[in-house]
Parts: C-alpha cells; sequence; structure tokens
C-alpha cells in the first residue's frame, strides 16, 4: 500500500471540500451584491432620465435637484425593505421546494415571531432591565427566542393541518394553511388583548446606537444628498446575509441538506433509500418557520409598532419576491425580495414628486408589488433564477 497516494488523495479530497464550501458561502454573496449594484444603478438612471424629461413641467421646483437630494437615502430604504420581503420569502421558498405546496400561513408565523421578541422586551421592561441592557445580547437573544417559537409554531402547524392533506388534491391544503392564517391572527389579537400588550403593540428596545453616516455627495444646486442608515436596519441585512449564507451552506453542503434535496425531488425513491421523509418535511417547516420569526423580531426592532395583522401584507409581498426570485430557488427568494424592496421604495419617494402630489407613492408601493406577481406569472412564471420543471408524474 503506497501511503503517499493516499495522503495525497486525502489532500486533494480535502481542497475540493473546501473549495465546494468556499463556493457556497460566497457564491450567493456575490451574486447578490451584483443584483443589488445593478438593481441601484438601473433604478436610479431611470429616475433621473425622467426628472430630466419632466424638468420643464415643473416650474415651482427643481426636480433634477429634488430627486438627486434624497436618492442616497431611497437606495438605503430599498435595501432594507428588499431584506425584510428576502428574509420572509426564504421559509416560502424551503417549503415549496420540498412540497410544492404555499404556506400561506408563513406570514402569521412571522407575525408570531415579532410578537415573541415583543413580548420579551415588555418583561425586561416590567422588571426594570430593558434601559440598560446591552443591545446586541438583546438582539441575539430576541432572535433566538423568535426562532423557538416560529419554528415550533411551523412544526406543530405542519403536524396538525398538513400532514394528513399530502396527497389531498392542491386546493386542499391551500384552504387548510388559509384557515391556519386566520386562526392565529386571531389568536394573537386575543393574547394581546388579554396580556395588556395592547392591539397596537410598542417594540421596547434598549438604546441601538446611532445612525451611520456612510456618504455625502453634493448635487448640482450645492445642497448635500447623505447617505445614512440606522443600526437597527444595518442589523436587518447583517442577520440576513447571515440567514442567507446558513440555509445555503445547509441545503447544498451538509447531509441534512442532501436529504431535503433528496425528498424534494423523489419523496418515493428518497423513503426507499433511507430517508425519513416525514422527519425531513418537519425540519423544511422548522427551519422555515425559524426564518420568519427571526425576520419578525428584526421587523419589530426596525418599526417600533407591531399588531396582529402585519402578516398578512408583508406574507404576500414575500410570496411576490419568491414568484419574483424564482421559488424553490434560495438565491432567487433573496433577488426577488431585494428587486420588490427597490421598486416599492423607488416608487413610494418619486412618484409623487413626479406627479406635483397627485399620486401619494406610499399608497401606490402595494400595487407595484402586485402588478409585478402579475406580469411574472404572465411571462415567466419560474421566475428570474427558477428554472421549468416538467410536472412529476
Amino acid at each position: 500500500m503506497n501511503v503517499n497516494n493516499i495522503s495525497d488523495s486525502e489532500a486533494s479530497l480535502a481542497r475540493r471540500t473546501l473549495g465546494f464550501t468556499l463556493q457556497n458561502i460566497f457564491k450567493p454573496i456575490l451574486q447578490i451584491i451584483l443584483f443589488i449594484l445593478c438593481s441601484i444603478l438601473f433604478l436610479s438612471f431611470i429616475v433621473i432620465f425622467l426628472a430630466l424629461i419632466l424638468r420643464g413641467s415643473h416650474t415651482e421646483i427643481d426636480l433634477l435637484n429634488n430627486v438627486l437630494v434624497i436618492l442616497p437615502q431611497v437606495i438605503i430604504d430599498g435595501l432594507v425593505r428588499g431584506f425584510l420581503f428576502a428574509t420572509i420569502a426564504l421559509g416560502y421558498t424551503m417549503v415549496y421546494g420540498v412540497l410544492e405546496f404555499i404556506n400561506f400561513a408563513h406570514g402569521e408565523i412571522f407575525m408570531v415571531g415579532a410578537f415573541t421578541g415583543a413580548g420579551f422586551a415588555s418583561i425586561l421592561n416590567h422588571f426594570g432591565f430593558l434601559k440598560g441592557f446591552p443591545a446586541i445580547p438583546f438582539l441575539i437573544i430576541s432572535l433566538l427566542l423568535g426562532m423557538f417559537v416560529s419554528g415550533s409554531l411551523a412544526l406543530l402547524t405542519e403536524r396538525i393541518a398538513y400532514r394528513r392533506l399530502r396527497n389531498a388534491p392542491r386546493l386542499v391544503p391551500l384552504i387548510s394553511a388559509l384557515g391556519v392564517s386566520l386562526l392565529l391572527q386571531d389568536l394573537m389579537r386575543m393574547i394581546v388583548t388579554a396580556t395588556g400588550l395592547g392591539f397596537n403593540t410598542s417594540y421596547r428596545t434598549p438604546d441601538m446606537g446611532k445612525p451611520w453616516q456612510i456618504a455625502k455627495f453634493i448635487i448640482p444646486d450645492g445642497r448635500q444628498a447623505v447617505m445614512s442608515i440606522d443600526s437597527r436596519s444595518l442589523n436587518f441585512i447583517i442577520a440576513a446575509m447571515i440567514m442567507l449564507i446558513g440555509l445555503n451552506y445547509l441545503v447544498s453542503a451538509t447531509k441534512l441538506g442532501k436529504a431535503i434535496r433528496a425528498v424534494a425531488e423523489d419523496r418515493h425513491t428518497a423513503s426507499l433509500m433511507g430517508v425519513n421523509v416525514n422527519q425531513i418535511i418537519s425540519l423544511t417547516f422548522l427551519i422555515g418557520g425559524a426564518l420568519g420569526g427571526a425576520a419578525g423580531v428584526l421587523f419589530g426592532i426596525r418599526v417600533g409598532t407591531i399588531d396582529p395583522y402585519i402578516g398578512f401584507l408583508n406574507g404576500l409581498k414575500a410570496f411576490t419576491a419568491a414568484v419574483l426570485g424564482g421559488i424553490g430557488n434560495i438565491t432567487g427568494a433573496m433577488v426577488g425580495g431585494i428587486l420588490l424592496g427597490f421598486l416599492e421604495a423607488f416608487v413610494a419617494s418619486y412618484l409623487s414628486l413626479f406627479t406635483n402630489g397627485e399620486f401619494a407613492g406610499a399608497n401606490y408601493a402595494d400595487i407595484t408589488a402586485f402588478s409585478i406577481l402579475i406580469l411574472i406569472l404572465i411571462f415567466r412564471p419560474a421566475g428570474l433564477l427558477g428554472e421549468t420543471v416538467a410536472q412529476k408524474v
């Protein structure tokens, strides 16, 4: 036996394994960064071009300068919105990738995560610990609690409401999911009323620090356009990227991920190969629910006020993001969420400016999301990064 040959073979295998691991960590990050930059450049070009065209019709203001002065902050707002939609969309993508089933109760799983973090903050505040509590430990504990509660709830929901319906016509589990969604909304409304949190719950947090100033720009009329991001939004973006990297690594480079991909490909064959299909599906719901819970906590910390119905609209937008990027594709969910966030932010900020206040942009941002959903379903049902898959028979 040649020991040197064995050592060389093991070293070569280790290098291939390391290369595969690094690829799964950095490839999605590079894809997302590239997509963010392309989206920023494309949308910025469009609004500047429109400002130049419509400049003569706005005699009371300099339209171009007003567009430029708010552009940096619009970009930051779009990025934060995008990561919100993307983080929730990861849960939709996990479940759909395995079961080809849209869990429309996922928005309420997200909502429960938000209230879990709010409840933890309320307890700390009640005992006088919140004010001096360190921000990073508070964030980590809140995230872990939100992920645990939402993941457990998703696991329970799968066991009670979906497992017996796997072989039923697709409309049946869809109706069950809508029923779970309504149940969770009213159950949470009852809980927050009974516990004193209130319907519109204030999300108390310790001091998260001052906003971070990223850059300053001088526009043609001499004013400064400042690009800054508050620590809450920065935490949101960092946490979303960590979840994407972790999820990509889990699905692509671990035994559990291999089992998840096997069940997604063919449940019957996977079971013949020794994979516990029920366990893998349950774990998929657990992971998706935990991601939704983390997104809920981050959302609550950022916006400051939550209610039992925050999951409905945000869940629909996240579903739109998942379809836009290619539902079932993890990186596609992130890409779709970021693109949708940018589009909403640009519409919300510039529509009123371009129309002399005739149309309030914030009121029409939601229309943008669902118009995109319709167009994608018509012209590219597989999404931007999705693949057309033949129907299994």
